[in-house]
């Protein structure tokens, strides 16, 4: 695996670091104005999702791991673990289903997701940026209501509260933006 230099770590590096994979979440760099420059580095363990706060000088060597990312179909959900399935060999793996955080109400049957490997071991499942939903309860459409910056309320059929356009009405399709949870566009 490389080694990189201190000030060289990048916020989503992910660095080989205490005998464990850490992800930098947030890189600060410093230079004081007695002694040497450092980034100040926040970290995330891969594996239990601790976090850590470290400081690299410049001549720190670090080691870059380097993730496999593959498409894997999602089956179901077992006992809180989801199961997914890689599409050319057939083989299935489990991942707790608290990897996906508050995005897991977007995953549904059949979905391709992209699952990050450390070797053999799978860490990291991301959901694709856009997904399509049904609005189930909102207000109705009020007509001539086309201010610009005006949302509603309503509740999607995987039971998640996200604001949208009054023009959306009830059993309508959205796109909704996995990473920021919110309203993208009519599907």
């Amino acid at each position: 695996m490389p080694k990189i230099n201190g000030n060289e770590i990048r916020p989503g590096n992910v660095l080989e670091h205490n005998d464990g994979l850490w992800v930098a979440v947030k890189v600060n760099h410093v230079k004081p104005g007695k002694g040497g420059a450092f980034a100040q580095v926040e970290l995330k363990n891969l594996r239990n999702g601790s976090k850590l706060n470290e400081r690299f000088r410049s001549e720190d060597r670090v080691e870059r791991a380097r993730l496999e990312q593959k498409d894997q179909q999602f089956l179901y959900e077992n006992d809180g673990m989801l199961v997914f399935m890689d599409t050319e060999t057939f083989d299935q793996i489990e991942l707790p289903a608290d990897i996906l955080g508050d995005r897991r109400p977007f995953l549904q049957d059949g979905m391709m997701v992209k699952i990050e490997y450390f070797g053999e071991e799978a860490l990291n499942a991301t959901l694709p940026q856009k997904v399509t939903c049904t609005v189930v309860e909102t207000e109705p459409v009020v007509k001539g209501q086309t201010a610009a910056n005006s949302f509603k309320p309503a509740l999607l059929d995987n039971g998640v509260r996200i604001s949208v356009p009054p023009f959306v009405g009830q059993d309508e399709a959205v796109v909704v933006n996995t990473e920021t949870m919110e309203y993208s566009e009519r599907a």
